[in-house]
């Protein structure tokens, strides 16, 4: 039982924090103002883990390498933890765990990012109709623009009802059942 609280704790953290630095890594990517709400929020949980390893792991373009490695070591040391708590890693031989453990953080880590689309695409949907001039919109909008323009190309809105959010939270489920 102690086991089980203990797993609980570690999957609890490891996938709020991960969570944050895969809105963090998108909000760089995808040009969002962190001068909001949710912008302070995140800089203010993740800096003290992003800003160390930057020093070491330089970034491509717009993309934040140091913010991404940071949610996937996270997701290593989340399944390493599973593995030890259940008595897994007497199971498998090292090699083999090894290369299980990375290529589950891979998916585990993607899956975060499948997550954090849907929640922002339903956020965003629920604040178009509720308020839709809330502090919370604009980077919101910001963060699914990228996702949505594609998809708007071949779905028009019908009677002014945009249902590209629609299509994009369907895309999303379904490759959250491949991966």
């Amino acid at each position: 039982m102690i086991a089980q609280a203990a797993l609980f704790l570690i999957d609890t953290l490891t996938g709020f924090l991960t969570f944050l630095l895969l809105l963090r890594f998108y909000m760089q990517a995808f040009r969002v103002s962190f001068s909001n709400q949710i912008g302070t929020f995140v800089l203010q949980l993740t800096h003290w883990l992003v800003i160390p390893l930057r020093r070491h792991i330089p970034g491509i373009s717009k993309l934040d390498l140091a913010t991404l490695l940071a949610a996937y070591v996270l997701q290593i040391i989340l399944l390493l933890a599973t593995f030890a708590l259940r008595g897994g890693l007497v199971l498998m031989g090292l090699e083999g765990l090894i290369i299980l453990v990375l290529w589950q953080a891979v998916l585990a880590t993607l899956r975060f990012s499948l997550y954090l689309l849907i929640g922002a695409l339903l956020l965003q949907s629920v604040l178009s109709w509720v308020n839709p001039f809330s502090p919370l919109a604009q980077p919101i909008s910001q963060l699914t623009q990228p996702f949505l323009n594609p998809i708007r190309r071949f779905i028009p809105p019908v009677s002014g009802i945009d249902l590209a959010p629609l299509a994009a939270i369907l895309l999303a489920q379904l490759i959250l059942i491949f991966v």
